[in-house]
């Protein structure tokens, strides 16, 4: 009885319910939901802790940045709000517009930077252990079936087509920056590889069909995302039945500066995290490749789709 009377407490505020709302559709740091809800930091952060020590939401620091989430208790108390609210609210539908807008400005933010580093991006990926190590785990993790169709998700300057581009049956790059796939299509020009294709597209929203892949890759991308669990359940979507998902990233670290200067928007992941999503997403996970050297740890994670693509349910 006191649970029930904390978190009817903690949801008796019209605000709250805004930050229940908002944190339904994506992780969001303090700052973006003061930004989102028109107040202040500190009377955002007031709210959040009262949520907090209800339950209803989780606190994730990563370096100085604190992401928050929903708690594992708002499931059943979601689907009350939904028939209490009917069509909606004024507020639930003008905070929805706000959250587009920013997830929209950081987009713009994240492109720019993109295309005014193109040229230098292979170089830009020194901090952790030698590519050459990386890519050798890639095809470690990935010999064990046939590559089949790959598709690459930031594909960046099309490298990992480059690698695996000769195994696959046909091989398609994805990226949201024009200069990275004119980057691109120029180093894959000279390796005379057959049925590649770039696309440009948004990782929220891939422009393929359900069930088109046996291989996805999101080498080095997932660290970009505002809401990396909706990225990988889109990447899911692709897969064939025993289709494979494999996730190249950082493991948890504190360099703040590559959010600030290198517009990472996550500091790296854990293996709780990753096996999470994609068991949200339909997938099994195999246990987790670390490949520790320089200053950041890379992390390998490789889920694969078990059951009928047609039965399941990615959302």
């Amino acid at each position: 009885m006191d649970n029930a009377l904390a978190v009817f407490s903690a949801l008796a505020d019209p605000t709250r319910l805004r930050i229940l709302s908002l944190l339904r559709a994506m992780e969001l740091s303090i700052g973006e939901l003061a930004l989102v809800l028109g107040q202040s930091q500190p009377r955002v952060s007031r709210h959040v802790k009262i949520m907090a020590d209800a339950g209803l939401v989780l606190r994730r620091r990563e370096g100085s940045w604190v992401f928050l989430g929903l708690g594992d208790m708002v499931v059943p108390l979601l689907a009350a709000i939904d028939a209490w609210q009917g069509d909606g609210d004024y507020w639930a539908v003008a905070d929805i517009a706000r959250l587009a807008a920013v997830r929209a400005d950081r987009a713009r933010a994240a492109e720019d930077y993109f295309n005014a580093h193109a040229a230098e991006w292979d170089a830009m990926r020194s901090l952790h252990v030698a590519e050459s190590e990386v890519e050798a785990a890639i095809r470690m993790v990935l010999a064990d079936a046939p590559v089949g169709r790959l598709v690459d998700i930031g594909t960046g300057t099309g490298r990992m087509i480059e690698l695996l581009g000769a195994e696959a049956e046909s091989a398609i790059g994805i990226d949201r920056s024009p200069e990275m796939l004119r980057l691109a299509r120029e180093k894959l020009a000279s390796t005379g590889l057959a049925n590649v294709e770039l696309r440009q597209g948004d990782m929220f929203a891939l422009p393929l069909l359900s069930a088109s892949a046996d291989v996805v890759i999101i080498h080095q991308v997932l660290h970009y995302a505002q809401h990396p669990a909706a990225v990988v359940a889109e990447a899911a979507r692709l897969l064939a039945p025993q289709g494979r998902l494999l996730v190249v990233d950082f493991g948890p670290h504190e360099k703040e500066e590559l959010r600030t200067r290198d517009a990472h928007a996550r500091l790296g992941f854990t293996d709780a995290q990753i096996a999470s999503w994609f068991a949200a997403a339909g997938l099994e996970s195999a246990a987790p490749v670390a490949l520790a050297g320089g200053e950041l740890t890379v992390n390998l994670w490789l889920g694969w789709l078990t059951v009928p693509a047609d039965t399941r349910v990615v959302t």
